[in-house]
């Protein structure tokens, strides 16, 4: 199944947390936060302008972003997490 996002959304696979502290010490699953980056799956048409047209988003499809804890909202489709942002939550892109 695919996920289209209407106007200025933004659809996100959240990034697998580290297993390991940089000094090596293994997490446990309770102690792992959610990571706060992921891929972007898919893009909307960009946010509606006062003018009737559509603003180009400064993200792609593919990028590897960097978002706020408290990011869009989580859908689960087809057993998959993805998230569900606005492009104003995107903090920035990571290369």
């Amino acid at each position: 199944m695919k996920i289209v996002p209407l106007n200025d959304k933004l659809v996100v696979e959240r990034l697998e947390a580290d297993e390991k502290t940089a000094g090596g010490i293994i997490l446990p699953d309770t102690a792992k936060e959610k990571p706060k980056q992921g891929k972007i799956v898919s893009v909307g048409e960009g946010k509606l302008l006062d003018d009737g047209k559509r603003a180009a988003f400064q993200v792609k499809v593919g990028d590897r972003v960097l978002f706020t804890s408290y990011a869009g909202n989580e859908v689960t489709v087809d057993g998959q997490e993805f998230l569900i942002m606005t492009e104003d939550d995107v903090l920035a892109v990571v290369d």
